[in-house]
């Protein structure tokens, strides 16, 4: 995944109805990111390393997305 790559949300938001999202990857960072079903409601960032993610322009929001969440559409380079 690059700036610039069309991407789609690789699962369905809860509730979601109709085809996924896509959207526009403006930037690609690092950051924490706790899952509460996996690591449980205690929060302990000491214990996890920052992963990537993506800021995604889907319609007019800008969204913070795990990269892990999200699928490449198409790529800008073929």
């Amino acid at each position: 995944m690059k700036i610039g790559d069309m991407v789609r949300l690789a699962v369905p938001v809860s509730g979601q109805k109709g085809p996924l999202s896509t959207g526009v990857v403006l930037k690609i960072f690092k950051k924490k990111c706790w899952r509460t079903g996996e690591l449980g409601h205690k929060i302990n960032w000491d214990l996890i390393e920052p992963e990537p993610h993506a800021e995604v322009l889907i319609n007019e929001d800008i969204l913070n997305i795990p990269a892990i969440e999200l699928e490449v559409v198409n790529d800008r380079n073929s």
